[in-house]
């Protein structure tokens, strides 16, 4: 009788799921309507298979989009997974600082993607910005509405500024974790602290890094309002990315049949990255 009573409890929540179902499918299917259509106007549709989809792959501006996606992406993990492990070992595990840092670090997660974009296209203005004449009194010629290179590096530490927090939480909570009894026999062995890190440390991680490296995969990877604020896609076509071009070509252009079928083809490719990302790390951290 109380489990009966309990399975009942379950009843509790499917219309929540039912909400969530219907929100969820009714959107989808209705991208996957326009993505085998050719729509002319009110009414005026015809059917053409899965023709857009070709065309998508074949367009060499959703190409070079997808490159520099990836480069964003690779350059994201490579600086922020391992920034984020350092400052998480220099962090004090107990203790009012301890509580202290990890408020202070957790600040820029609080800050909205539009709000992050506005404070850094004004910081990093040339003309104004803190950062921008800071970088130009040094001897550098800045300027992210010119430079293409200037625009990536102030993306990326935008990014960088915005998330490694998360990364940094991640690994501290993982560190946290790891029993005082493995500290003091490496003690007792006289263990260095780049064999404990080694050792000890970096294998106890390897599940939080696991989440860290696949959320931190698909945030960069359908990144867009930061770059949409800041660059606007520019300088030219250099931060255009996959998701800024999409947004082009369903609200600009209003080719929604295109757009429909570039939609679901984004969402498969990180759908396919991700899984790959989480086969590989586990793996590993079997290994």
């Amino acid at each position: 009788m109380h489990k009966l009573d309990d399975n009942r409890a379950w009843l509790l929540i499917v219309p929540v799921f039912a909400l969530v179902a219907f929100n969820a499918i009714i959107p989808l299917m209705t991208v996957v309507n326009y993505s085998v259509q050719d729509i002319f106007g009110p009414g005026q549709r015809a059917f053409i298979g899965v023709e857009w989809f070709r065309e998508m792959l074949r367009d060499p501006t959703i190409q070079a989009a997808f490159i520099r996606q990836m480069v964003f992406s690779g350059l994201v993990l490579a600086i922020q997974i391992p920034l984020g492990i350092a400052i998480a070992l220099l962090l004090p595990r107990s203790g009012w600082k301890s509580s202290l840092a990890i408020i202070l670090i957790a600040i820029p997660l609080l800050v909205p993607f539009n709000v992050v974009g506005t404070i850094w296209q004004v910081y990093a203005r040339p003309e104004i910005g803190l950062l921008g004449r800071a970088i130009n009194a040094v001897g550098f010629d800045y300027n992210y509405t010119a430079s293409p290179v200037a625009a990536w590096v102030t993306l990326l530490l935008m990014d960088t500024w915005h998330w490694t927090p998360l990364v940094i939480l991640l690994a501290f909570a993982g560190l946290c974790s790891i029993p005082q009894p493995y500290y003091q026999a490496a003690r007792i062995d006289g263990a260095s602290r780049y064999a404990i890190f080694r050792y000890i440390e970096l294998p106890k991680l390897k599940g939080v890094m696991t989440i860290a490296v696949l959320l931190r995969f698909m945030d960069s990877f359908m990144i867009y309002t930061e770059p949409f604020v800041v660059t606007g896609g520019g300088p030219g076509s250099s931060t255009t990315f996959l998701s800024i071009r999409l947004v082009n070509m369903a609200v600009g252009q209003f080719d929604l049949g295109p757009a429909a079928a570039f939609s679901l083809m984004y969402f498969l490719v990180i759908l396919l990255f991700s899984y790959v990302f989480y086969t590989i790390l586990k793996m590993n951290s079997r290994a």
